[in-house]
């Protein structure tokens, strides 16, 4: 089931994978892109922060002069400072305070990332502080800032006490502490549309410049595997592909089209060769069967002419196993159980016992001739070693199935497979008293695969042989 959905999700073609997987690995990039751009942008304001409190912390120092309990409101909203707001409306500062105790109290957040950064800050300055602490709070918890509606107004937001606040403070060798607050900026947000909006326009240009340079080179390999298929269904017709893509892909054409035509030319020479052979033998043959009737002993006739029967036959059955594949008459529809009924009445009419059982109509392209060939030597196999046939059609699914059934002693499992290639023959009970050269089954596995088949042999539960012509249609 997995295997299916997977076949149906993930492109077949490499043009359609590379993009798959470009996607992903995009999204995967511009995500950790943008995590470390949000931290850099992050750890700068910080900075900023730290330097702009520490600027303040030294100035209340230097002036010292701070504000005890409360300062005046003009000192704390008198400047602006425009770099640091609080959700955008807020641009004071809150100026010094000097406490006896430190700032802290309880439901405070110690910053303590900003407290090394301020110590770091401060020594390098030469800032003696004895002890730092930064805070972060909410303004509706802040005493300060709590006690001035005036300064409550300038957060222009109904909800001002949410709004959060930094307090920083450093004890100084008096034991005094010297307080600062600065408003905190809202976290950064949109941020994830951003990353989409940035990794969706990145993916569209590496498309627009990806997807013609992939489609360059996927383009000459869809050519030369359609041409690989249909050299594979006509090895005589050799078509060169044109030369185009990279450098690679040229010469990997190249060499196709190398190798095909030197294939075409020794299936050519293998079909000259063949037809001399044919000729040759086929002559003397044909001479020696006349001669043989002046011999005289009836018996030794008989059978010298049934061994040039057999060596005729055997040759007929080598020159149609190597013109098999190559037949220059086009396919066509042919209603298999006409065909099948046609070949078992041939037999009928010779008195074999050959019976033509249940049939179906199917119509599939075949090359009739052959066709033929294949089960005249399947029905002649029955014959031979089960004494008799049931020829039957029927379908199977997409497959049309020609099934031919024997009485005989079957094969043994494990030399099944072996008995489908050439001049191979059975155990001691298919003796080669039985006449045949082991050239049957494989002509009709080769007329079989000729259509886009299969020869399937199985033996029977209740005894014998089946011999199934699986073909398309």
């Amino acid at each position: 089931m997995m295997q299916r959905i997977a076949r149906f999700i993930i492109p077949r073609s490499l043009l359609g994978q590379v993009m798959l997987v470009l996607a992903p690995g995009l999204l995967v990039g511009q995500a950790i892109s943008g995590v470390l751009l949000y931290r850099a942008n992050l750890e700068r304001h910080q900075e900023r922060l730290v330097n702009a409190i520490a600027i303040r912390l030294i100035e209340g120092r230097e002036r010292g002069a701070g504000f005890q309990g409360r300062p005046p409101l003009r000192a704390m909203h008198g400047e602006r400072d425009a770099n640091y707001r609080l959700g955008g409306p807020l641009r004071f500062r809150i100026r010094m305070q000097q406490l006896d105790r430190s700032p802290e109290q309880a439901g405070d957040v110690r910053m303590t990332e900003m407290e090394s950064g301020l110590a770091n800050l401060l020594e390098e300055e030469g800032v003696e502080a004895g002890e730092i602490v930064v805070l972060q709070r909410l303004a509706g918890d802040d005493p300060l800032v709590a006690e001035y509606p005036r300064l409550q107004a300038r957060f222009r937001d109904l909800d001002w006490s949410k709004r959060p606040i930094m307090v920083a403070a450093i004890r100084n060798t008096d034991g005094k502490w010297q307080v600062a607050r600065m408003p905190l900026a809202r976290e950064p947000s949109g941020v994830g549309r951003s990353i989409v909006f940035q990794t969706l326009v990145i993916f569209l240009v590496l498309t627009a410049l990806l997807y013609p340079v992939l489609r360059r080179i996927t383009r000459p390999l869809a050519q030369l595997k359609q041409r690989v298929e249909d050299f594979a269904e006509a090895p005589d017709k050799a078509v060169p592909i044109e030369e185009r893509g990279p450098d690679d892909i040229r010469r990997l054409i190249a060499a196709h089209n190398a190798m095909e035509t030197r294939i075409a030319a020794l299936l050519d020479e293998k079909d000259v060769m063949l037809g001399a052979i044919g000729h040759d033998l086929k002559t003397p043959l044909a001479a020696l069967r006349v001669r043989i009737e002046s011999v005289g002993d009836e018996a030794q006739r008989t059978r010298m002419a049934q061994s040039i029967e057999d060596i005729t036959n055997t040759l007929d059955d080598i020159l149609n196993l190597a013109r098999v594949g190559r037949a220059s008459d086009p396919l066509e529809r042919t209603d298999l159980a006409a065909l099948t009924a046609a070949v078992v009445e041939e037999f009928e009419d010779m008195g074999d016992p050959v019976e033509l059982g249940d049939t179906q109509r199917l119509v599939a392209p075949v090359h009739a001739t052959w066709l033929r060939r294949a089960l005249r030597n399947l029905i002649s196999n029955a014959l031979r070693y089960g004494e008799k046939a049931r020829v039957t059609v029927a379908q199977d699914g997409d497959d049309a199935v020609i099934l031919i059934d024997d009485n005989g002693p079957g094969i043994p499992v494990d030399q099944i497979a072996a008995m489908m290639e050439p001049f191979q023959r059975g155990d001691a009970s298919r003796n080669r008293g039985t006449g045949g050269a082991g050239l049957g089954l494989t002509l009709a596995r080769a007329i079989a695969e000729q259509h886009g088949g299969r020869l399937v042999l199985s033996n029977r539960a209740e005894g014998g042989l089946r011999a199934e012509i699986r073909l398309p249609h």
